[in-house]
């Protein structure tokens, strides 16, 4: 009888722990998600802007904007860890291949206000960036949205309400709570994380030439989620960058690589 109510007392702590972990993890998960670096550009590279745009509910969003050469422009959304100052060298070179860029910066991250950044949150500030430019007559014709790692969700979003003409896609995911499964695998992670970002739902309503890069070594985001995603998106093209894992893409794809992102988004 004592022996049993050892294994009761036992088995009750072990589901309250359990329980309280769940708990921890659905209100702190979003500290992970977003790390919102505060680097801040403090004023614009050679040949840039830096431009305010204020979404629907009065946040003011900044974003680095190189003019376009050409009438060809990329909206850019950036990994979890990255602000628009990381995108500098990348935007300057591209500019310099005929293509206007211009990269958003979420709510929180760099210099735009502390905003506790979220799903619905990125995606009013990607909406009102692309939302300004239509206005000063960028057709969305001529833009390519592209989405790097956590702004893939972001990219693809933007493209089922419309934006965009083309859409590329760097170390996508299926879905956010995809990720988080398989880096805590003991956990219901759906319940978890509901910034959910889920591109595989969204893809079969895809309906724009697509282009998906991803290195066959990343450990953060496997390279399955690509392949998976690619074959998700009709007619959509797979990158594979080998060797490279979820930051060295770009590094290990080279020129040769850079000059396959310009004709793509030249079209």
């Amino acid at each position: 009888m004592e022996r049993r109510q050892v294994l009761k007392t036992a088995a009750l702590v072990l589901v309250g722990g359990y329980a309280g972990l769940l708990g921890l993890s659905r209100l702190g998960y979003r500290a992970v998600l977003y790390p919102a670096p505060r680097r801040r550009l403090s004023e614009a590279p050679p040949g840039a802007e830096l431009r305010r745009f204020e979404t629907p509910d009065g946040t003011p969003i900044q974003a680095l904007f190189y003019p376009p050469p050409g009438s060809q422009v990329i909206v850019f959304f950036h990994g979890n860890g990255e602000t628009i100052g990381d995108s500098v060298g990348l935007a300057a070179e591209l500019n310099g291949r005929g293509l206007g860029f211009v990269a958003v910066e979420y709510r929180g991250y760099g210099s735009s206000p502390a905003h506790g950044p979220s799903e619905a949150g990125l995606y009013a500030d990607a909406q009102a960036v692309l939302l300004s430019l239509a206005a000063e007559g960028i057709a969305p014709g001529d833009i390519t949205l592209w989405g790097s790692s956590l702004g893939s969700g972001v990219a693809v979003e933007m493209a089922t309400r419309g934006f965009g003409s083309r859409l590329l896609l760097s170390t996508p995911y299926t879905s956010m709570p995809a990720v988080a499964q398989r880096l805590l695998p003991v956990l219901p992670m759906r319940w978890v994380v509901s910034d959910c970002y889920d591109n595989l739902a969204k893809a079969p309503g895809l309906a724009l030439p697509t282009l998906v890069i991803h290195g066959d070594a990343d450990r953060l985001v496997p390279y399955d989620h690509g392949v998976t995603l690619s074959q998700a998106i009709a007619g959509a093209e797979l990158v594979t960058v080998a060797g490279a894992g979820h930051n060295d893409w770009l590094v290990m794809g080279g020129d040769e690589l850079l000059t396959r992102v310009e004709r793509f988004c030249k079209g």
